[in-house]
């Protein structure tokens, strides 16, 4: 399956992305005729669409986040949760979103990514610190509402 061609493409790292992030992007990336790839190493449930295409890579370590590197360009949207991913997207050009809304940047990335390697460490020692929050209301409303400002500016 090759990539539609076009100045700007929102990529989802959708292996770990919500259902609830899902829809959005699928009804956002319809209104704004913005093509869209859920990359994914299992298969991505989407309606048939002109616009939104998923993206299924053979299993493995980093399979998907790979596969998303290799075929993201300047100006792309990256959505994702995986800081790892968000820097080396953001290396390439790419802007970057968590599932939550907030952009990353170069100002926040490795800042992000050296307090996720810390709580890892804490972890792998026996220290039990808790996981994320719950994905709320106020959650998915944010991320509408960056993933809408994205989108105007995309078409501006």
């Amino acid at each position: 399956m090759s990539q539609p061609a076009s100045p700007t493409q929102l990529w989802v790292d959708a292996d770990a992305c919500p259902r609830v992030v899902r829809d959005i992007i699928v009804r956002a990336a319809e209104r704004t005729a913005t093509p869209t790839w859920f990359v994914a190493n299992h298969n991505i449930p989407l309606p048939p669409s002109k616009w939104v295409k998923s993206l299924s890579v053979a299993s493995g370590f980093d399979a998907a986040d790979n596969e998303i590197v290799e075929r993201l360009r300047p100006g792309d949207l990256l959505i994702t949760s995986d800081l790892p991913l968000a820097l080396e997207a953001l290396g390439r050009g790419a802007k970057v979103m968590t599932t939550r809304g907030e952009s990353l940047n170069e100002d926040n990335i490795r800042t992000r990514v050296q307090m996720r390697d810390f709580m890892e460490t804490l972890r792998a020692s026996g220290e039990h610190t808790g996981g994320p929050k719950g994905y709320s209301d106020a959650d998915r409303r944010e991320f509408a509402n960056a993933l809408d400002r994205w989108l105007a500016r995309k078409g501006a």
